[in-house]
């Protein structure tokens, strides 16, 4: 089994991923603020994904001991460079995360929410109590609840599915040409929502997506059990972003 049998099983639910109504409906800066604020969630649980895999697939622990796998641990350290500290304009250093959170003030968005939750995150010795108990939408719980429990599974090969292809190949263009459109409504006041999703579809089409499947495969081999877990989970990932999308844009047309 390799990689085309996995993107062959999920194609139907890229293609109502791709195709959902959510695009259509982000005509104006007011719904553009609600998608963000909701979405912002998911941008960051997307980096426990990534932290989930570093930890698994590299040393982080003192005294440093050799790896079993160092060709998936340079695929890991290679995404994790740009993710966590991407060199973006005029050579400043910082996180897709604090990208997706300055794009937000840029257009007005509050960020109140997501700043107080990453603050409970902090100080919560259960985090898991913290995403259950806080003031948000059932449906972005159950987003974050999915990704953690793939996460707390400590099975690498999950892990990487769902990072892989619920996350690195899901951010359409048509998203770009949204959000251009409203800039020329605008005056350009989503420019950093468009970096930050030009940046994005750079990242993901030339290094991240590539090297997500190199790594797909290195993990998997040739064990038919962990290949059909990756069907699995790519699937799931993909639902679970449909149904975070049809969440998204209840709130949008209902606001």
């Amino acid at each position: 089994m390799k990689i085309h049998t996995v993107t062959n099983y999920i194609k139907d639910s890229q293609e109502k991923l791709v195709n959902h109504p959510i695009y259509d409906n982000i005509q104006n800066i007011d719904d553009l603020k609600i998608f963000m604020e909701n979405h912002v969630f998911a941008v960051w649980d997307f980096m426990s994904l990534l932290k989930g895999l570093q930890i698994n697939l590299t040393c982080v622990n003192n005294p440093w001991v050799p790896v079993e796998n160092t060709e998936a641990a340079r695929f890991i350290n290679e995404i994790v460079l740009e993710e966590e500290t991407d060199e973006i304009k005029s050579h400043n250093v910082t996180s897709h995360f604090e990208l997706y959170l300055d794009a937000m003030h840029e257009i007005g968005a509050s960020t109140n929410k997501i700043q107080s939750f990453i603050d409970a995150i902090k100080s919560s010795k259960k985090y898991r109590e913290t995403i259950n108990s806080y003031n948000i939408e059932e449906e972005i719980k159950e987003f974050l609840n999915f990704t953690f429990d793939i996460v707390d599974s400590n099975e690498t090969h999950k892990i990487a599915a769902a990072f892989t292809f619920g996350r690195e190949n899901v951010i359409p263009d048509m998203f770009i040409e949204i959000v251009k459109g409203l800039n020329k409504e605008n005056s350009s006041v989503a420019d950093k929502f468009v970096f930050y999703l030009e940046r994005h579809i750079e990242l993901d089409g030339d290094d991240h997506g590539p090297i997500a499947l190199k790594m797909i495969e290195n993990l998997c081999g040739n064990d038919l059990s962990k290949w059909e877990d990756v069907k699995e989970i790519a699937k799931k990932s993909i639902e679970m972003r449909i149904k975070l999308w049809s969440h998204i844009n209840y709130l949008i047309k209902c606001h």
